[in-house]
């Protein structure tokens, strides 16, 4: 099975592209995929969920990967993390110099992450690659990397589609170098289909971006309870109605995409 690149992206803040990536990343590894979690924000709270390390410990992140040669992706990959089957490119605060010295030091500087990880083809089954709250260069890295985009949308919030109409495109602007990169769909997150804004949220995403996830992410303390345990919410609480969503999007994606499973 060739590997499926899925980007988890949306420039607006607090739309739960770490939490998607986490739990989906959990879930493949539950369902028997090998798996690689990719941090491509500076926050680095995707490597604070699932590394052992602090990302402040780890001498080659995805900052250093981004800015050296290519000899340098087996130690900045971390296979022992949190998530069993879970494994790891940590993401750190030296990203935001990263970003920078791209556009100064690389000719083509949108490629890097894809030409870096191109040896990882056909290793794992899914990598993940979660981005940073911006449509600049660390976000167009992961955009030229991809084959899938997910767009997460927070549909609990009147700003929740904020800015949508910039980030497609600017998909577009980098499909002209990735055109392989399709768009899986918005995920609606802190969905509650009894508020009226979430209702107006959904038809909006769905008449501005085209195609909507049919699976919707509610609101939940498990997922703030997850994080704070470091781990996923399958360990959290495997009955919960927001763990059972996630294992419903994690099939539905493997359907979409006609991956494998072997269910552990």
């Amino acid at each position: 099975m060739s590997t499926k690149w899925i980007a988890v992206a949306n420039h607006k803040g607090g739309c739960g592209k770490t939490t998607t990536v986490v739990n989906l990343a959990a879930e493949f590894a539950r369902n028997g995929l090998t798996v690689l979690v990719v941090d491509l924000d500076p926050q680095a709270n995707a490597s604070m969920h699932i590394g052992k390390k602090h990302p402040s410990e780890v001498p080659v992140t995805c900052a250093e990967l981004l800015l050296s040669e290519i000899e340098k992706l087996p130690q900045a990959i971390y296979d022992d993390t949190n998530i069993e089957g879970v494994s790891l490119i940590y993401g750190s605060l030296g990203l935001g110099r990263a970003e920078d010295d791209l556009k100064d030091d690389t000719p083509r500087p949108s490629e890097e992450l894809r030409t870096k990880l191109a040896p990882l083809e056909g290793i794992y089954d899914v990598v993940l690659i979660d981005c940073p709250p911006s449509l600049k260069l660390l976000t167009s890295n992961a955009l030229a990397a991809a084959t899938h985009l997910i767009i997460p949308i927070e549909s609990g919030s009147q700003y929740g589609l904020y800015g949508v109409t910039d980030l497609l495109k600017h998909v577009n602007k980098i499909r002209r170098v990735n055109p392989r990169l399709e768009l899986l769909g918005a995920l609606l997150i802190k969905h509650d289909e009894r508020q009226t804004v979430c209702k107006l949220i959904e038809n909006a995403a769905r008449e501005q971006l085209g195609k909507l996830i049919p699976i919707k992410i509610p609101t939940s303390t498990k997922v703030n309870q997850a994080a704070m345990a470091q781990t996923s919410l399958h360990v959290i609480d495997r009955t919960a109605k927001v763990t059972r969503e996630f294992k419903e999007l994690t099939q539905y994606i493997m359907n979409e995409l006609n991956m494998k499973a072997d269910v552990k």
